[in-house]
């Protein structure tokens, strides 16, 4: 089972991305791609590290060719982000570039999927602010719209995280996980 979360910074959406995965009773390898930069990027790399502690999840850091990682297929794999994957293949130098970005993280992410038994893919909205941004971030923006396009064609489940409530845009995640879901949270 394939599912896609998106969310705006701050959303909820990652919690609600770890409870999905708990719900296998799988082992969790939490692939995370985030590149840290400066304190501010350590800082969220250490609060997210403390959300997770106690839980049963496997951390991998892997900022690019993520279908690379080694993992057994009876399990559960949550990346951790792709909008940050994105990134790191469009713009750093031993990614992927510009050109053929698209499609390179869509096989990875395929790559990946083929090696699980269920993949949670956790993704950016961004690009609404009605912002004019340079050229590259442009592309980037774009290139994030197509990307979860693409997989929200393919994936069994999408869901949207707004103000902590997650909407379901396809699939079905029955009445009783998302109830749990927000008494756990509150």
């Amino acid at each position: 089972m394939r599912y896609l979360i998106t969310g705006g910074s701050g959303s909820g959406k990652s919690a609600y991305a770890e409870e999905i995965a708990d719900s296998f009773n799988l082992p969790v390898y939490y692939l995370a791609t985030m590149q840290v930069y400066g304190e501010e990027g350590k800082k969220r790399v250490k609060r997210h590290r403390l959300l997770r502690s106690g839980r049963n999840f496997h951390t991998i850091e892997k900022s690019l060719t993520v279908n690379e990682v080694s993992i057994p297929k009876d399990s559960v794999v949550l990346l951790e982000c792709l909008s940050n994957l994105l990134a790191n293949e469009m713009f750093d130098p031993i990614g992927i570039g510009a050109d053929g970005v698209i499609d390179g993280v869509l096989r990875q992410v395929e790559l990946l999927s083929e090696k699980t038994t269920h993949l949670i893919v956790v993704s950016n909205d961004i690009g609404f602010d009605g912002i004019s941004y340079d050229e590259g971030t442009s592309l980037y923006i774009k290139a994030l719209g197509e990307l979860h396009t693409r997989l929200a064609v393919d994936f069994e489940h999408v869901d949207e995280v707004v103000c902590g409530i997650p909407l379901n845009h396809k699939g079905e995640r029955g009445y009783y996980e998302v109830a749990k879901f927000f008494m756990d949270c509150i």
